[in-house]
């Protein structure tokens, strides 16, 4: 195994492992159905936290209920340490932990486009998935509803063929969103022309949301807008 293959990422209070993604996407594209994704370039993130507000206005959640968020974190390259942001939502994984241990079905998998979504109409706040889901702090309960929440990729946006706010708002562009199936989408030829990669694919939950741009050098890693730690060695 060589040496980029495997980070060992510094986010929210747990340690992450972003891994290549490569194996996955094959799978994927050899279906022939609309499969949603997101795509988030690591070396455009300047860390203003238009997405999380955007996201909280869209969806109407209270002020520090947030459906995505934006961390500062930390990668060791050739005994060098690079410090950048990193953007966090629901992965919307291809095999959800989440969606086999809800008692109600109120979290299940959209067979049209395989967007993971919670009803609050049946959800009856058990935290089951919480507990499931090994990505830490994406999701919540929504103190308005009493319900789980999460990201769904705004999906009464996207079912209507538009973008999911945090997309449409990202002041760096650092999000872009799409079909993976679709050979001429922006999110698969950014993922044909870069070194995808997903946190934790050794799980097995096979993310749906993709990193691209890790820093590698002290000219590509971005200033962060929410704290002056630029640079280390």
């Amino acid at each position: 195994m060589q040496r980029r293959e495997i980070f060992k990422l510094a986010a929210t209070a747990s340690t992450l492992a972003l891994v290549p993604a490569i194996s996955a996407i094959s799978k994927v594209r050899k279906e022939n159905k609309k499969h949603l994704i997101m795509v988030i370039d690591l070396s455009k993130c300047n860390g203003c936290k238009a997405c999380t507000i955007s996201c909280g206005v869209e969806n109407g959640n209270s002020a520090y209920e947030h459906r995505t968020e934006v961390h500062q974190s930390s990668i060791n390259v050739s005994n060098k340490q690079y410090v950048f942001n990193f953007p966090m939502l629901c992965n919307q994984c291809e095999e959800p932990s989440c969606v086999s241990v809800c008692p109600t079905n109120a979290t299940y998998k959209r067979q049209e486009d395989g967007i993971i979504v919670v009803d609050s109409k049946t959800c009856i706040g058990c935290n089951y998935c919480i507990k499931a889901c090994p990505y830490e702090g994406v999701r919540f309960e929504n103190t308005q509803t009493d319900t789980v929440d999460k990201c769904n990729f705004c999906v009464h946006r996207t079912s209507k063929g538009m973008l999911p706010a945090c997309v449409e708002t990202c002041i760096g562009e650092a999000r872009e969103f799409g079909d993976l199936n679709d050979k001429n989408s922006k999110v698969s030829k950014l993922l044909d022309n870069s070194y995808p990669m997903v946190l934790q694919a050794h799980i097995g939950t096979k993310p749906n949301v993709f990193y691209i741009g890790l820093p590698q050098d002290k000219s590509n890693q971005r200033y962060s807008l929410h704290n002056n730690i630029q640079w280390q060695r």
